[in-house]
């Protein structure tokens, strides 16, 4: 099969490998239909990330074709087209018994495109796919359905649920790229008063208007107003640089909470001067995708709007391409870069 490979900070190639193979009686294998490029790839070829070992296989998000199954899994069977979690979850240790599947200590968590290769190929390996794939509704479109594998549920998850979004708050998301503006789409199932994105790229800003945000703007004196008045009740970190970190914490309102999603690859300061009488509370985590059922039956209803968040459609075989529209987002006007299988190959090529 045909896959991306990393080969170390900034190099990727897009090579023949060997398809991979059930390794575990949990195992499955998928032929991927459609998956998509991240932000934390970005991070990987960086360099942000040095236990991603050269030569794995990058990506963590895809819908697919199953394939082939190890004996011991029961809920899907070949044939049968899936949603793959960015986050695999052996569902048996403590971490999973209590739906932290990101912290799972069963030989799960965040493994695809990191520990193990992932789905920025033909085939993938699908481990603990019992409890790491979601049956694919026909009437969901690929592009809407592979946002469930990670981009919709971390938004949720990290930003909106950490952030205890309520009825009547003012939210601040700061960052509008795809995670970012799956925020204020999620946010919005709670009724807040309004919400605010803030990011530095005018077409990111006009997206997060047309996705429900009742202001977007470059920081300024939106930002001031904020700062200098109230405050915000929830602020959603979700640009992952140590400025975006900053900024959050002087708009959030004493008693209020900031929620970072953004992956960081650099020091921030936590100026704890100016925050240890404002009683915040900051929250951190990696998204454990307990979520993505009911984020996938508010999809499916139409109660959750998503498809604009696709801005670019690649074949899968332009892998390095979808990259290098990916990477430059604030000129190219991408946010989500998706990635299909040609139509009419049945397999690897």
């Amino acid at each position: 099969m045909r896959a991306l490979v990393y080969h170390g900070p900034g190099r990727t190639s897009w090579d023949r490998v060997a398809d991979p193979a059930i390794e575990c009686p949990t195992d499955a294998i998928l032929r991927v239909d459609t998956t998509t490029i991240c932000g934390t790839d970005l991070h990987i070829l960086r360099g942000d990330l040095p236990e991603v070992e050269p030569g794995t296989v990058l990506g963590h998000e895809a819908v697919g074709e199953v394939l082939e199954v190890g004996r011991e899994v029961h809920s899907i069977s070949p044939g049968e087209r899936v949603i793959v979690s960015a986050v695999s979850a052996c569902g048996h240790c403590a971490s999973c018994r209590d739906s932290s599947y990101g912290q799972c200590h069963g030989g799960g968590g965040w493994i695809l495109g990191n520990l193990i290769n992932g789905t920025q190929a033909e085939l993938v390996p699908v481990p603990h796919a019992d409890h790491s794939t979601h049956r694919w509704p026909g009437t969901l479109s690929p592009q809407d359905a592979v946002l469930l594998s990670e981009v919709l549920p971390t938004a949720y998850e990290v930003g909106v649920r950490n952030g205890q979004v309520g009825p009547g708050d003012t939210v601040a998301v700061v960052g509008a790229g795809p995670v970012g503006l799956a925020a204020v789409i999620t946010a919005r199932i709670y009724s807040p008063r309004r919400v605010i994105a803030v990011d530095l790229s005018p077409a990111r800003l006009e997206a997060a208007a047309q996705l429900g945000a009742d202001a977007a703007e470059l920081p300024g004196s939106l930002i001031a107003e904020l700062a200098e008045g109230p405050g915000a009740d929830v602020v959603i970190e979700a640009a992952g640089g140590p400025d975006s970190f900053v900024l959050c914490t002087r708009v959030v309102r004493s008693g209020g909470h900031i929620a970072n999603i953004g992956t960081h690859g650099r020091s921030a300061t936590l100026h704890l001067e100016a925050l240890w009488r404002k009683n915040v509370t900051i929250s951190t985590g990696q998204v454990d995708t307990f979520s993505t059922p009911w984020l996938l039956d508010l999809v499916t209803s139409g109660s959750l709007r998503i498809s604009q968040l696709v801005t670019h459609t690649f074949s899968l075989d332009r892998m390095e391409d979808a990259y290098e529209v990916f990477s430059h987002g604030t000129e190219t006007g991408a946010l989500k870069v998706v990635l299909h299988r040609a139509r009419g190959t049945d397999g690897p090529r």
